[in-house]
């Protein structure tokens, strides 16, 4: 590797490294003062995964509004929601503004707008990729939206609404590398995921010939270790995968996915009434071009013009 190509990737690493600011940092979309956390719901009927773990089953859609949970976000005024702000067009904090923004971030504002008429009347908790089931629990947050996919093992803890994208794990490798399939991806190379992520549990069921996994916090620590040459290759959710690319030019994204998957937004089990709302919105969301609106801005210049294929 020349000097050049060394100071070229140290310096997109800074710059990736630079997004990476510490999670936990609270930021509100309207400027007002943060909340504190939302306190665990009341006792309800619990939302458990179907006997045959169907991922895209979930609470029929509905607006409730004496549910529980629904009117103790509209007594607090505002809805705390789980975000990343590392993740570019999904979550991300704009430099200039200071106001997290992505695709993630339109569909909580949809949330907010429907349950207390005004998509500003929100607190964005910033929540990291191993701490996102906790944060569900714990009743830190009212819900995640926050490229998490949905899976058995997470349905057993946690609540989810209906797919809002689909996707599949894909892999992230340096252009220098001219790595070219996913069996070169991996052999002997030392791959990097998110603790708590999808990547991770694919790659403790198959480390596909691997030489080592090296776990972070967040998916965007990997392309600064990748960019600082610590690691070799990512593995992580597809449309993570093409931010990554979109951020830093001297990293290609393989064509291959290893799993279909779908994302959902998480909610505490005890809280179905918010589940159902969630999935009233996701259907008013799509049908009245809010997705759609929101792909065209955030996605299709990384992901394609045509969002055919990430619909669930």
């Amino acid at each position: 590797m020349t000097g050049r190509t060394v100071r070229r990737r140290t310096a997109a690493g800074a710059a990736a490294a630079a997004l990476a600011v510490a999670a936990g940092v609270l930021g509100t979309g309207g400027g007002a003062a943060a909340v504190q956390a939302a306190p665990a719901a009341a006792a309800a009927p619990a939302l458990a995964p179907a006997a045959d773990c169907d991922v895209k089953k979930s609470a029929a859609p509905a607006e409730d509004p004496n549910g529980p949970t629904i009117r103790r976000i509209r007594q607090r005024g505002s809805l705390v929601v789980g975000v990343d702000q590392n993740s570019f067009n999904w979550g991300f904090r704009n430099p200039r503004t200071g106001r997290i923004e992505g695709f993630d971030i339109d569909l909580a504002r949809a949330v907010a707008a429907s349950v207390l008429g005004d998509p500003e009347k929100i607190t964005f908790r910033t929540v990291p990729t191993a701490r996102r089931i906790e944060a569900v629990k714990n009743g830190e947050v009212d819900l995640i939206t926050r490229t998490m996919t949905i899976t058995c093992e997470r349905l057993k803890e946690v609540a989810f609404s209906a797919p809002y994208f689909r996707t599949g794990q894909q892999v992230v490798v340096p252009r220098a590398a001219k790595v070219t399939s996913l069996a070169q991806a991996f052999k002997g190379r030392l791959a990097c995921v998110a603790a708590q992520s999808s990547s991770e549990a694919e790659l403790k069921r198959d480390a596909r010939g691997t030489s080592g996994v090296r776990v972070v916090e967040n998916q965007l620590d990997c392309l600064v270790l990748m960019q600082l040459g610590q690691v070799d290759t990512t593995l992580t959710d597809g449309s993570l995968a093409a931010a990554q690319a979109a951020q830093d030019p001297t990293v290609q994204v393989l064509d291959e996915a290893i799993s279909d998957a779908y994302m959902g937004v998480a909610v505490n089990k005890s809280a179905p009434d918010l589940v159902a709302w969630v999935n009233q919105v996701l259907v008013e969301y799509r049908s009245g071009g809010g997705w759609q609106q929101s792909y065209t801005r955030w996605l299709a210049p990384t992901m394609g013009a045509s969002p055919a294929q990430y619909l669930p």
